[in-house]
């Protein structure tokens, strides 16, 4: 009988896109560096002793991993491969949110990181990379005489 003049799922449509608006919005540099999006997701920290980082990347082989030390740059770079069904099983994929494919990321480090106390482990899913600061620049208390 009536017709209306916008469709009914206008607002549908109008959150969706605000959504998306958002999400190009926040995936830019910001004052702590690039927001989502990359991937593996790091945490980077620091102690008087060690910088620590921690890369989620749950699902990859640790000999797909490669870490590098490089002039103060610590480099993650490595492959996830693709686990979806094959072609041969006729199986449709009707969500794919899981990432697969090269990856690499890179972060700038403090000139007192020692090159040659660096340690790397995977367990659970996570890369825990520990590079330790040189002895001279690890603050020491001193002695008032």
């Amino acid at each position: 009988m009536y017709r209306s003049l916008f469709p009914r799922d206008l607002f549908s449509d109008l959150v969706r896109l605000q959504r998306q608006m958002q999400q190009a919005l926040e995936s830019g540099p910001s004052i702590r560096g690039w927001g989502r999006g990359g991937f593996p997701a790091l945490n980077v920290g620091g102690t008087p002793n060690s910088v620590e980082v921690y890369a989620f990347a749950p699902g990859i082989d640790p000999d797909a991993v490669e870490v590098k030390l490089e002039r103060g740059v610590l480099s993650i770079s490595g492959e996830r491969s693709v686990t979806l069904a094959d072609e041969r099983d006729k199986a449709a994929v009707h969500i794919n949110e899981r990432f697969a494919g090269h990856f690499h990321r890179v972060i700038n480090l403090s000139d007192d990181i020692d090159p040659n106390a660096v340690t790397a482990e995977y367990r659970d899913g996570v890369l825990r990379i520990s590079l330790k600061r040189r002895e001279a620049a690890q603050p020491r208390r001193i002695a008032i005489h």
